[in-house]
């Protein structure tokens, strides 16, 4: 049994990673942290796992990667779309992954950490961005500009009654726009949701630009 430490700041993420893995009869999810103050006790509590952390966590790898080592664990990070993992590599993770990994390369990136390989990259992270993402792409555009800010919101987090504050407007007005948009994006929840918009780079983007903007008008 592999047993997995995820960590990220990203509650949306990191409850669909966790779907993802613990589909896997071989994983288990042993414990999830958002800060750096919950992981290092969990890794020194759970010995042997693997991690799964977020880039975006900010951590200090030359404080990180030899408690990881004294644990007797593995780590693989999540790097943000685009940024280079071979940093992270000579710091003495053992494997990479972008945030828009697909479910099965997540998996089988995790099983070769775990099983003791080094230096193991998820596909695409040293090409990302190169993809079309066409599915992103035609889906932004059929997206209306407040379908996108909805979307934006939900992949931070954001429940209905605060993205009706953001928006200035109602719960049910909301639930409607995101009965429109499931329809567009074939997803039927706001965790899938989240994960559609995260896989695919041209939407990220798009959301992330827009989220921006809401962050800065408040």
């Amino acid at each position: 049994m592999n047993k997995l430490i995820l960590a990220d700041n990203q509650a949306i993420y990191r409850a669909g990673t966790a779907k993802i893995l613990a589909m896997e009869d071989d994983f288990r999810i042993i414990a999830q942290c958002a800060e750096a103050d919950r992981l290092y006790p969990a890794l020194d509590t759970f010995r042997g796992a693997t991690l799964i952390f977020a880039s975006a966590l900010k951590l200090d790898p030359q404080a990180l990667i030899p408690r990881v080592a004294a644990a007797g664990s593995r780590a693989i990070v999540i790097a943000e779309n685009g940024e280079p993992v071979q940093p992270w590599f000579n710091t003495g993770v053992q494997g990479a992954a972008h945030r828009n990994v697909t479910g099965p390369a997540l998996i089988e990136c995790v099983r070769h950490v775990s099983a003791g390989e080094r230096n193991v990259r998820a596909p695409g992270v040293d090409t990302p961005g190169t993809d079309d993402d066409t599915v992103g792409s035609r889906v932004r555009d059929r997206l209306t500009p407040k379908e996108l800010k909805i979307v934006a919101l939900i992949v931070q987090g954001c429940k209905n009654k605060e993205i009706a504050v953001r928006l200035s407007t109602t719960e049910q007005v909301i639930k409607n726009y995101l009965r429109s948009i499931y329809d567009k994006t074939g997803v039927s929840d706001r965790l899938e949701l989240a994960l559609f918009t995260i896989h695919h780079r041209i939407l990220a983007e798009a959301a992330q630009a827009v989220g921006d903007q809401i962050m800065q008008g408040m």
